[in-house]
């Protein structure tokens, strides 16, 4: 134990092998994105059938 060993380093973590991704898990994740995106749609055009939900600008009764 020297002086001149300074800090060590830590070890590289392995690298992470990645999984392959079966063509049936690939469609049915497809198939879930295009449904709430349907779903996203339908509240956005339902939502922009109301008026602004604060209620719009407020005036005080002072002068």
């Amino acid at each position: 134990m020297s002086g001149r060993e300074g800090k060590k380093k830590p070890l590289k973590a392995a690298k992470k092998q990645s999984k392959d991704v079966d063509d049936q898990d690939d469609m049915a994740f497809k198939q879930k994105q295009k449904e709430e995106q349907k779903a996203m749609d339908a509240m956005k055009a339902k939502a922009a059938g109301k008026g602004p939900l604060g209620g719009g600008i407020k005036k005080s009764g002072k002068k």
